[in-house]
């Protein structure tokens, strides 16, 4: 690691071979925490090139205990996070929503490094128990069309550097990494970025994939739909602004959509609003996402038809059984 250090420390990037071969090494535990938290500070002190996101992508996916959930076309929705934003679990309840349509979600996620609550600290505090066993992840995604992928468990390098994330508690390259390594490979995709050059960096490299996506950027800095301003959408067709009243029908407060204080706060708020008691602000979120990502399938012939759908779903209790059955099956 020295040798790779005073490398980067020369102003030099890395190819796409090196970057990969350094995610490897740190999966097997040949770095120490010193060398890795040097390693992790080069990429917040300058942007990451594409070279290197490809190569760390790589070695990820070539590690990763891979998810086979029998062919089914599945739908992932995760933000980056690193927004600094604290806003309620909206991508994970976009995910009940769009599994209580029928569409069979592979939620990939992981513990908050820069956030209160990520999406597996409320998974965790609503009972789900992480687990990497194929064969009940297919159950779970059978019964209840959907099933929650705990990042650590399918990638030995993020269960390597978890405790520095953790202490630095402000985001790095692997917040742009986790979006990208969903170890189910899923078809469909909406991925919310912080900002607009992270845009650009995913349409290049998920336009390689071969798969369905789309991208969201709030332009006030958000990774999700927030409908606090406008959104720039990107996809497999091109790119365009959209307002949050094309999106949610009318726009909404940053303080309608605060994630709460603590793990306790943000799961109770998740349940509320599954159980039909959120705001109409949190409604309008949460929808928006789910539409999108709905839209991002070609099984509507519009957004408004997709919204419609999520909007079934969340007061038709769907949504809220979606949870149910999943919890059940623990």
């Amino acid at each position: 690691m020295k040798k790779t250090l005073q490398y980067l420390f020369e102003y030099k990037t890395l190819s796409r071979k090196m970057a990969a071969e350094v995610l490897v090494n740190i999966s097997k535990g040949l770095y120490n925490e010193s060398e890795m938290a040097a390693f992790i500070t080069v990429f917040l002190m300058r942007s990451i090139t594409i070279d290197e996101l490809q190569g760390f992508r790589d070695a990820l996916l070539e590690l990763c205990v891979r998810v086979d959930l029998n062919g089914h076309e599945v739908m992932d929705i995760v933000g980056t996070g690193g927004d600094g934003k604290n806003t309620f679990n909206i991508s994970t309840l976009a995910c009940f929503i769009v599994a209580g349509t029928g569409q069979k979600v592979a939620k990939h996620g992981n513990y908050g490094a820069s956030s209160i609550s990520g999406a597996s600290n409320v998974m965790e505090m609503l009972g789900y128990r992480f687990k990497n066993d194929p064969g009940q992840l297919k159950k779970e995604a059978e019964i209840a069309n959907i099933c929650f992928l705990h990042a650590p468990l399918f990638h030995p390098a993020l269960k390597a550097v978890g405790a520095i994330r953790r202490n630095l508690g402000i985001r790095t390259f692997f917040n742009m990494l986790g979006p990208m390594v969903n170890p189910a490979f899923p078809v469909f995709q909406l991925v919310g970025v912080y900002n607009l050059e992270m845009a650009r960096i995913y349409n290049y490299l998920l336009q390689q994939t071969g798969g369905s996506f789309t991208i969201i950027h709030g332009l006030d800095g958000y990774d999700e739909i927030s409908l606090t301003n406008d959104t720039k959408v990107i996809n497999n067709q091109g790119e365009r602004i959209m307002t949050p009243e094309q999106l949610g029908k009318r726009s909404v407060e940053a303080k309608d959509i605060y994630g709460g204080n603590t793990v306790e706060e943000a799961a109770r708020i998740f349940t509320q609003i599954l159980q039909g008691e959120g705001t109409w602000a949190q409604n309008a979120v949460v929808l928006a996402n789910a539409a999108m990502a709905l839209h991002c399938t070609g099984n509507f012939e519009s957004y408004d038809h997709s919204y419609e759908a999520a909007v079934r779903s969340l007061e038709g209790g769907m949504a809220r059984d979606a949870l149910k059955k999943l919890i059940q099956l623990q």
